[in-house]
């Protein structure tokens, strides 16, 4: 029984950990790949990421891994598009807990930081968490809720104090 609908995406510094990571997660989730498709060194991190993260977003995954060289620029990216909590881990507790505390919904990954039996190792932890729904962690969640709608609304503009 396949547990989660997951998608996952990496440009050419990510393409190789990308294609182990889709076949041995085939096995146990129903994976969807959102490219790169072929190794191209000229591609770019963005086109993925917003593939991955407005799948995530938009319903047709329930969670979202992307992969790049190191991770960084997946995850500004990712994190652009509304609804989207993606995290760069590279050890299990922040894989794990970034679900469970924080309801991250995307893996970001560094494939020139770890190597594939710890990237395997996180997105099985990170795919085996779920959202604890303790009341401080609804409520900080509701929190970056807000901020969110506010900056979406065009609010604060990013005025200091």
């Amino acid at each position: 029984m396949k547990k989660l609908s997951v998608v996952i995406g990496a440009d050419h510094g990510g393409f190789e950990m990308k294609e182990q990571l889709l076949s041995r997660l085939a096995k146990d989730y129903e994976v969807a790949d959102a490219g790169a498709y072929e190794y191209n060194p000229a591609d770019d991190y963005t086109d993925f990421a917003l593939s991955v993260a407005q799948a995530v977003a938009g319903g047709r995954a329930t969670r979202g891994i992307l992969v790049c060289g190191s991770g960084v620029g997946a995850c500004i990216t990712a994190n652009k598009v509304p609804g989207i909590r993606a995290c760069l881990c590279h050890d299990t507790y922040s894989a794990h807990q970034g679900v469970e505390h924080d309801d991250m919904n995307v893996l970001c990954l560094g494939a020139r930081v770890i190597g594939i039996e710890m990237a395997y190792e996180l997105t099985v932890a990170f795919l085996n968490a779920r959202f604890s729904g303790e009341e401080r962690h609804r409520r900080r969640l509701q929190k970056l809720l807000d901020i969110e709608r506010q900056a979406l609304q065009g609010g604060d503009k990013g005025e200091a104090g």
